[in-house]
């Protein structure tokens, strides 16, 4: 999983509420097991027509958004289905972070599973940051996840609160798998131990 230390970029506003995970994946694009590959459909109803062609007024398809890497949305973000195709879908678009003033719980786990960063915010913080990336590709913010602040393009910062193990896992770059690797030396010298005193099994 890639490391998340610091990310400086463009943050695309969008103000909806309960955005759930068959808007941010459509449930015929959940065929695959590949992570790749799913950004070409994040928000498919949003941003395309029934012919495939772009719909121009969707935040993601104006030319200064098109390389967002953080965005700003609403309340209960995330909601519906568990599918981790979400997660996959925005990473894959190249959003490294979703600020909002909440998410759906299971939405918000696979997130730090997948190297993105979900932030809380009280919803008038939220609303400041929606006004900052309303300026377009000029107004960039920055995330730092080791001091827990955003930095505002007028240099002002917020702080946002964050789980301590989890802020460490995207800082190391660790997912599931990689939290277990770490352990290997541990689980090597159990099993050596076992296959003596139970080598039947």
């Amino acid at each position: 999983m890639q490391r998340f230390t610091t990310l400086t970029g463009v943050a695309a506003p969008l103000p909806m509420i309960n955005v759930d995970t068959d808007k941010i994946i459509p449930k015929q694009y959940l065929k695959t097991i590949e992570r790749t590959g799913l950004g070409k459909a994040l928000f498919d109803e949003l941003r395309f027509n029934a012919d495939g062609s772009e719909k121009p007024d969707f935040v993601l398809n104006r030319s200064a958004y098109r390389k967002a890497e953080i965005l700003v949305a609403g309340e209960n973000f995330g909601c519906g289905s568990s599918r981790e195709h979400a997660p996959w879908a925005l990473l894959d678009f190249g959003i490294r972070a979703v600020i909002a003033p909440s998410f759906a719980d299971i939405f918000y786990n696979n997130c730090f599973k997948n190297g993105i960063l979900p932030i809380t915010l009280p919803a008038e913080t939220v609303a400041q940051l929606m006004d900052d990336a309303r300026k377009g590709a000029n107004a960039r913010l920055t995330i730092d996840l080791a001091s827990q602040t955003i930095t505002r393009p007028d240099g002002q910062t917020v702080r946002f609160e964050i789980d301590q193990f989890r802020k460490q896992c995207l800082l190391d770059g660790l997912d599931d798998i990689g939290l277990t690797l770490k352990k290997e030396p541990a689980i090597a010298k159990f099993e050596n131990r076992r296959k003596q005193i139970q080598p039947w099994l």
